[in-house]
């Protein structure tokens, strides 16, 4: 009698949890946003693209300089606590015009990245989930395109245009995108034959919100990783552009125009040219750790 009651026993509330194991939910996109701050160097990339969007942001509004303003008196002076990079060749503040020229470069860096994204993903998609002569024909579209090299394209339309922001984008766009699309076909083939898109035709549903709401969702992860590589892809075309002399028209400043002005007088002065230089390198490289580390977080079989 003794032992039953050792046995049954009623348990302290101390005692009831003791081999419970709680796992917290988690979705996965956080679970995706856990494993990229794991990533040292992609959340060190994050962080400076920050602060150079919000640089880009708030430095020429709150800056008592312009990005034009000149100072002929004080030119070429060196970094100090009124001007922080030093001034230029016309004794503009290099400082505000790092900043300003930031908005032209980011700006077409992430136009361009995302107009290639949508035109990549309604063409590569409809070709892939089509098939048959549509994606043939479809896919020799874009292999005419690619055969052509990009600059030519850029530099053609902006002797139309005329050297602008519009007409920079504009040339980027025109191929840029086929990419994307090759991407977002491959992703397609692969998953149009799975068993929850047959389901989703059973089921009766219609062949956009299969492809948009199951196919491409599917494929978000390498299509987010290609994206950030076309950001840094745009912004060394612009920079290379406006190096050499054909890009942003002055006084409008970039930092492939920055470089381009401090390239005549880097002998004598070769602190003016490290400026834009070091923001195009550590943007650049800034994008592709933080791609590097999407694709890591993104892919489930990491996990």
């Amino acid at each position: 009698m003794e032992l039953s009651k050792d046995l049954f026993r009623k348990l302290e509330d101390n005692e009831k949890n003791s081999e419970f194991i709680a796992v917290q939910s988690r979705t996965y996109l956080q679970d995706a946003w856990i494993r990229f701050r794991r990533n040292k160097l992609a959340l060190a990339g994050l962080v400076f693209i920050t602060i150079m969007i919000l640089g880009a942001i708030f430095v020429p509004i709150l800056s008592r300089y312009t990005y034009e303003g000149q100072d002929i008196a004080n030119r070429h002076a060196l970094p100090s606590a009124a001007h922080w990079f030093g001034t230029d060749k016309f004794g503009r503040d290099i400082f505000v015009r790092i900043f300003y020229g930031a908005r032209i470069s980011l700006s077409i860096g992430f136009l361009a990245a995302f107009i290639n994204l949508c035109i990549g993903i309604v063409y590569g998609g409809i070709s892939g989930f089509v098939g048959g002569r549509v994606d043939l024909f479809m896919m020799r579209v874009v292999d005419i395109l690619y055969s052509v090299p990009e600059m030519l394209y850029v530099i053609l339309i902006m002797v139309v245009l005329g050297s602008n922001m519009t007409s920079i984008l504009i040339g980027i766009c025109i191929s840029s995108w086929v990419g994307m699309a090759r991407l977002v076909r491959t992703q397609v083939l692969s998953l149009k034959q799975q068993e929850f898109s047959l389901a989703a035709q059973v089921m009766g549903a219609s062949n956009t919100r299969i492809l948009f709401k199951h196919l491409i969702v599917n494929s978000i992860g390498p299509i987010i990783v290609s994206v950030t590589m076309m950001v840094p892809s745009a912004i060394f075309t612009e920079a290379f552009l406006s190096m050499v002399g054909i890009g942003i028209s002055i006084p409008m400043s970039s930092w492939g125009t920055m470089a381009n002005e401090a390239r005549e007088l880097y002998q004598n002065y070769p602190i003016e040219i490290i400026w834009p230089i070091a923001c195009i390198c550590l943007t650049m490289l800034s994008l592709n750790f933080i791609g590097d580390g999407l694709g890591d977080s993104l892919d489930p079989n990491k996990k």
